[in-house]
């Protein structure tokens, strides 16, 4: 599979989530997708991103909108994330990288001074006809909930 681009269509997937579930992108069709990769469950960014993923999430709803957080943790993580921070959407676990070099989110990092691999901080919103139709890379957490549901509102 090639890296995925804005005003491509995006690739099939089918990928474990929570609640023992399997997400598959082509049976969202119709529905938009907002995809956001994370670094780790449980650390304050990313529960600050998804957090504010969950305040937002009516009207996300309301918009006709999936929202689904990606991370490289475990199913079993997940769940325990999910539940403590009460998240109304799936967690996807994506262990073995797949969905991660497919949106190019893997990225030379430096913590505590070593050089390492990890998840860049990226949020996808593809339409209901499976076309990417922004990307945030780099993403900031503040605001940036924001930003997106007013992406999504615009498409």
């Amino acid at each position: 599979m090639g890296k995925i681009e804005v005003g491509k269509a995006v690739p099939d997937f089918t990928i474990a989530a929570t609640g023992d579930r399997q997400v598959r992108l082509s049976d969202l069709k119709g529905k938009n997708v907002v995809l956001y990769f994370y670094p780790k469950d449980n650390t304050s960014g990313c529960t600050q991103e998804s957090c504010a993923f969950r305040d937002h999430h009516p009207a996300f709803r309301k918009l006709g909108t999936v929202v689904l957080g990606i991370s490289r943790d475990s199913l079993a993580s997940h769940e325990k994330f999910k539940a403590k921070f009460e998240f109304p959407f799936d967690l996807l676990s994506d262990g073995d990288e797949k969905l991660c070099r497919l949106f190019n989110v893997i990225r030379e990092k430096n913590m505590y001074g070593k050089k390492v691999m990890g998840v860049e901080r990226s949020t996808f919103l593809i339409d209901g006809g499976g076309i990417l139709r922004r990307e945030w890379r780099k993403v900031k957490v503040d605001g940036h909930v924001e930003e997106v549901l007013q992406a999504v509102k615009a498409l």
